[in-house]
C-alpha cells in the first residue's frame, strides 16, 4: 500500500493512505540502515510503501523518490542531517524581532537551507504588537532588504484577525513547511488558521526571553482543499550541511547574480582581488548584514560537515 506521512514521533508515523485512512506504521529494520548520514529516513511530507501488520498497524518498507526536502544538521548525532519536512512547495519562516528575537543570522540560514533545494521561502515578522519605534524602524529596513532581493515578507500580530488574510493568500492550495524559533507563535498562528487545532501553546519565560517547545513531533494538517501545512517543533539553532565552502554564495540571490564577474573562477569573495562581491559591499549594493551571514556560515565549516 501507499500513503502520506502526517506526522513522526521516531518511533512511530501515522501515515494517510488514498482512502484517508490513518494508519499507525514503523520502519522495517533495514530501512533504518539506509542514508547513514540522515537521522531520519523517513519524513513528513515523504509518500511510502508500507505492508499492513493489523488493522490499524503497518510497517513501512520503502520511500518514493521525494521532489525536495529541507534539511538541518542534526543536533544529536555528528555529521549527521536531520530532515524537517519532503515535497513541500514552501517554506516559511516566522520570525520575531522581539520576546523571543529571531536574529538575521538564523534568518539568512533558513534561506540559505531553502535556495539549496531550490524551495520557495518567505518571512512572516509576528509579534508586531510588541515592536517599539525603534524595532519598526530596523523592521522596515528588513522588510525592505528582504524583499529587494527576492523574499515576500510581512508584518503581522497573531492576536489581530485582520493580519490573516495575506498569510492565508500565501497558504492556499500549497504545502508549507512552517519553521521558526520556539515562542514565535508558530502554533497560536496556525490555531487561529483553524480552531479545531487547538494544538499547544505556552507562554515565552520572562527570565531567558525564550519559548518552551510545544510542538514536539513534526506534524503536517490540513486546512482546507488542497491546503496543508507542516507545523515543526522549535529550532534553537539552524546548522547547515553538506555545503561547500564554493556553493555558499549560490544560495545567496544578490551574490549569485554576480557570478562569473570575479577575477577567479573560484573566488570565495572574502579577501580575493578582483572580487564583484567585495567591490558590491563597497558600494553599499549588498547589505551588511547579509555579507556577516555569509561570512558566519563560510567560518563554521565544522557545522556543514
Amino acid at each position: 500500500m501507499e500513503g502520506l506521512v502526517l506526522k513522526s514521533t521516531g518511533s512511530w508515523y501515522d501515515v494517510k493512505t488514498k482512502d484517508s485512512n490513518i494508519i499507525k506504521c514503523r520502519l522495517r529494520g533495514k530501512l533504518k540502515l539506509k542514508g547513514s548520514k540522515i537521522t531520519n529516513p523517513v519524513a513528513v511530507g515523504d509518500y511510502v510503501e508500507f505492508e499492513k501488520e493489523k488493522d490499524k498497524e503497518g510497517i513501512i518498507c520503502g520511500v518514493k523518490p521525494r521532489e525536495n526536502y529541507i534539511i538541518r544538521k542534526s543536533t544529536r548525532k555528528a555529521n549527521h542531517g536531520h530532515i524537517l519536512a519532503a515535497n513541500v512547495d514552501q517554506a516559511i519562516l516566522i520570525a520575531s524581532l522581539v520576546f523571543p528575537r529571531t536574529s538575521v543570522g538564523f534568518i539568512d540560514r533558513f534561506l540559505v537551507a531553502a535556495e539549496s533545494f531550490r524551495i520557495p521561502a518567505k518571512i512572516i515578522f509576528n509579534k508586531a504588537d510588541l515592536l517599539d519605534q525603534n524595532l519598526l524602524n530596523f523592521h522596515n529596513y528588513l522588510q525592505h532588504l528582504y524583499h529587494d532581493i527576492g523574499y515576500e515578507n510581512l508584518l503581522m500580530s497573531a492576536l489581530e484577525d485582520r493580519d490573516f488574510e495575506n498569510v492565508w493568500k500565501w497558504l492556499r492550495g500549497k504545502k508549507s513547511l512552517i519553521s521558526g524559533h520556539s515562542g514565535v507563535g508558530k502554533s497560536t498562528i496556525l490555531n487561529k488558521l483553524d480552531s479545531s487545532l487547538n494544538i499547544p501553546t505556552n507562554e515565552v519565560s520572562t527570565f531567558a526571553n525564550k519559548g518552551i517547545h510545544t510542538t514536539a513531533f513534526a506534524t503536517m494538517y490540513k486546512l482546507g482543499k488542497d491546503t496543508y501545512v507542516i507545523d515543526t517543533p522549535g529550532i534553537k539553532e539552524l546548522g547547515l550541511i553538506d555545503m561547500e565552502d564554493w556553493e555558499i554564495s549560490h544560495y545567496f540571490p544578490e551574490m549569485r547574480e554576480m557570478l562569473g564577474l570575479c577575477r577567479f573562477n573560484n573566488c570565495l569573495h572574502v579577501n580575493e582581488p578582483g572580487c564583484s562581491v567585495l567591490k558590491a559591499l563597497e558600494k553599499g549594493e549588498i547589505s551588511d548584514l547579509r555579507y556577516e551571514s555569509y561570512i558566519s556560515i563560510m567560518m563554521d565549516e565544522d557545522n556543514r560537515r
